[in-house]
């Protein structure tokens, strides 16, 4: 279970890195899924 919700998180993550225009909004969309990554684990 723990497995697919990181799996989809990397890929939502993937897509919103990559639909980024700036290196700012990058570092906050990583910060989100790591925040959203740790939530899941606990």
């Amino acid at each position: 279970m723990i497995r697919t919700v990181f799996a989809t998180l990397l890929l939502g993550s993937s897509l919103l890195v990559a639909a980024c225009n700036t290196v700012e909004g990058a570092g906050r969309d990583v910060e989100s899924v790591g925040e959203a990554v740790q939530d899941a684990a606990d």
